[in-house]
């Protein structure tokens, strides 16, 4: 037997003893999903390409289509041949790059038309495809704030529309929550009121990138000590005003029969 083929025939079982993952090509997009953003800004995804040893690349494509629809149109948004720098975007505002084993898409100017399922996909050089997926969708300001109260388990919880990552914090009379009034969830939408009874305006603020909103629960009012001061103060005002008066009409008649005794004194000398 020729020396070649004995080669070829001790060979081949290596073929198929290697790991699948030497011989084939796989990749995935590195941002975390889904991808949120904001109007105006740039959407920039990257993917991470394996390649085995075994294969070369051929084509780097990114694609988008709508993420509903019955019959969703898929457009191709750039090209890159193979390890190629010069990689080609289909509209103006759009940037492909290659670097190593990842690739990079930018879209500059982002509108709500750029949303949907977004698709890269490698050829290698036996035409063999592979492809990974994600979403992009707009970033949405919040939307709709409301407060409602479990009055039976003292818990008051907060809602908000389909703003995008809300965050919620909680206020008590325009304060910070305390231990003393109540604790608030990890997720911060719920507040378990601990102070007793229920009095004041619980303020329920959500906000994300493009601003915040708030929506208020307004109990009984609260009789602190603040209020009792300002009674104090108001009544010490009234007494030293009525002091004042007091004082200022003793003055007036004190001048006043001062006068009158002058008065007098002047008919005597007169007299005389």
């Amino acid at each position: 037997m020729d020396l070649q083929c004995i080669l070829c025939w001790r060979i081949a079982p290596l073929f198929f003893l290697m790991p699948c993952g030497l011989l084939s090509v796989s990749v995935h997009v590195i941002n975390e999903q889904p991808v949120h953003v904001i109007p105006g800004s740039s959407l920039v995804l990257k993917a991470q390409i394996e390649l085995g040893p075994m294969k070369e690349i051929s084509m780097v494509t990114w694609e988008q289509e709508p993420e509903t629809g019955s019959d969703p149109v898929r457009v191709t948004l750039a090209t890159c041949p193979g390890r190629s720098l010069k990689c080609v975007g289909t509209r103006p505002n759009v940037r492909m790059s290659m670097e190593q084993q990842e690739t990079t898409l930018q879209i500059n100017g982002y509108s709500r038309a750029d949303g949907g399922v977004y698709t890269v996909t490698v050829t290698d050089h036996t035409g063999a495809k592979t492809a990974a997926q994600c979403i992009v969708r707009e970033y949405e300001a919040v939307h709709h704030v409301s407060v409602s109260i479990n009055v039976s388990h003292s818990v008051l919880v907060c809602g908000e529309a389909w703003g995008t990552d809300p965050r919620f914090s909680w206020l008590h009379e325009r304060d910070a929550i305390t231990q003393t009034v109540g604790k608030v969830s990890k997720d911060g939408t719920r507040l378990i009121v601990t102070m007793t009874p229920i009095c004041g305006h619980f303020t329920c603020m959500v906000s994300n990138k493009l601003g915040y909103s708030s929506a208020t629960y307004t109990a009984a009012p609260c009789e602190t000590q603040g209020r009792g001061t300002t009674v104090a103060v108001v009544c010490l005002v009234l007494l030293l005003l009525l002091c004042g008066g007091v004082l200022a009409f003793l003055l007036w008649r004190r001048q006043r029969c001062g006068h009158r005794g002058e008065r007098l004194h002047e008919h005597l000398d007169d007299g005389i």
